[in-house]
């Protein structure tokens, strides 16, 4: 399966409000919507001018949807389901956080990504719409097509 437009990725984010994502050391379950929501906003006031790592905090999780019960499938999934849509980048930090080692020029990246996925694990906590995300969500989809359109 890969998402061939930002409206399937859209409908798939927000097919997770409701899907809990389970403790992981860091206080009780949250839904995986708002852990999506909460990942992204730390990326965005922390990396401001970096859209591909915000969305790559935005989409990380989808992999519990698309795989319920399955523990590992955080992450997991997401880079072949994401890479043709949002890019190689952002399939690449996709496929770092559920593991790997990443190359130098990731290795700050994937820090602030997994900082990011560990503290925004709050449950309750409102971090925005999704709908705010669309516009980044686009221009990161938009950026991918015009780089595969040049290659």
């Amino acid at each position: 399966m890969e998402l061939r437009s930002v409206e399937e990725l859209m409908d798939l984010l927000h097919a997770c409000r409701g899907t809990r994502h389970p403790a992981d050391g860091g206080g009780g379950p949250v839904d995986v919507h708002d852990h999506a929501l909460q990942t992204a906003a730390l990326l965005r006031r922390g990396r401001p001018a970096d859209k591909e790592l915000q969305v790559a905090g935005l989409v990380h999780g989808i992999g519990r949807l698309l795989r319920p019960g399955d523990v590992t499938a955080h992450a997991a999934p997401v880079p072949d389901l994401v890479g043709p849509l949002l890019g190689d980048r952002v399939s690449r930090l996709g496929r770092l956080l559920s593991g790997g080692v990443p190359e130098p020029w990731d290795a700050d990246d994937v820090l602030s990504l997994r900082q990011a996925c560990e503290a925004g694990r709050v449950a309750g906590l409102h971090a925005g719409v999704l709908e705010d995300w669309r516009t980044v969500v686009e221009l990161v989809a938009a950026h991918n097509f015009r780089l595969g359109a040049v290659d």
